[in-house]
């Protein structure tokens, strides 16, 4: 494993790559790990490390580069990710797939079991949310963002955008417009222990992804959702397009949907729509 901290000075509290290195499990041991002090986007500069050959500055392994502010956060459908500066923990993997991209369209519900799971190691109890929140009492606590490239070389890259909430100062929570979860301040304690966990569990969900797919996370998806058996509406750009009783996902990633009526469910495609619990 090789570590990279591009930071003058370490102070308690502040992430570590070495730190990060030391706890993150086999599994992670051929990741490369960055840690910067501030960046716009770590997404962003993953993604154009990507594109470019491996011998001018490209990527040639999984590559994990958190920032302890980032200015510029993005979220789905170009969506701007708010937060405070050292109020969240905001990382990117980025991570090589033997697969053409059509494979990866499931590959954020995979992300969302692993954030989920990983957290309940830490105590924290968390739901998910279609297709890519992570809740906490129906609370947005975590958001994925998923983004590709293929490299001059023809290797495909899936760069993986993981913002967590530490904490939601209240001028925040008045900018974003809705309430927002925090992480509980024993979870958030030692974050250099927390981004390892997570950054092992990805590392081992996505050699299970890339060899079995998304069936072997679906069942475990389901299990986590946060509306199931709720009537839910779906939404693009304010105008309903389906009402109906959220079933869970199927095997390709698509929500399932109980229409009033319909004897056969409706298979929901991922996209640039919200889901919302139906009021009343």
């Amino acid at each position: 494993m090789t570590v990279q901290t591009i930071a003058p000075t370490h102070t308690p509290g502040q992430l570590s790559a070495a730190r990060i290195a030391a706890f993150a499990g086999h599994y992670a041991e051929h990741c490369l790990i960055e840690v910067v002090a501030e960046t716009g986007s770590t997404n962003a500069d993953l993604l154009a490390r990507a594109v470019m050959a491996p011998g001018r500055g490209g990527l040639q392994a999984p590559t994990l580069l958190a920032a302890e502010t980032q200015t510029a956060g993005r979220g789905r459908a170009g969506r701007v990710w708010l937060t405070a500066p050292s109020a969240a923990l905001t990382f990117s993997l980025a991570w090589p797939f033997a697969a053409p991209l059509h494979a990866l369209v499931g590959l954020p519900l995979a992300v969302g079991v692993t954030i989920a799971e990983t957290l309940a190691d830490f105590g924290v109890d968390v739901q998910l949310k279609w297709p890519n929140d992570v809740l906490q009492s129906g609370r947005k606590l975590a958001g994925i963002l998923i983004e590709t490239a293929t490299a001059a070389d023809r290797q495909v890259w899936a760069v993986i955008g993981i913002g967590i909430n530490l904490s939601v100062p209240e001028e925040l929570q008045q900018q974003i417009g809705q309430r927002a979860a925090s992480l509980p301040t024993a979870a958030a304690q030692d974050r250099n222990l927390l981004l390892a966990s997570l950054l092992g569990a990805l590392a081992q969900n996505m050699r299970q992804f890339e060899s079995q797919g998304l069936p072997v996370f679906v069942e475990r998806w389901n299990r986590l959702h946060a509306f199931a058996g709720q009537q839910v509406s779906i939404l693009d750009q304010g105008k309903v397009l389906y009402e109906g009783r959220a079933l869970g996902i199927d095997q390709i990633g698509r929500l399932m949907l109980q229409a009033d009526g319909d004897a056969n469910p409706i298979a929901i495609m991922a996209g640039d729509i919200s889901l919302r619990v139906k009021e009343g």
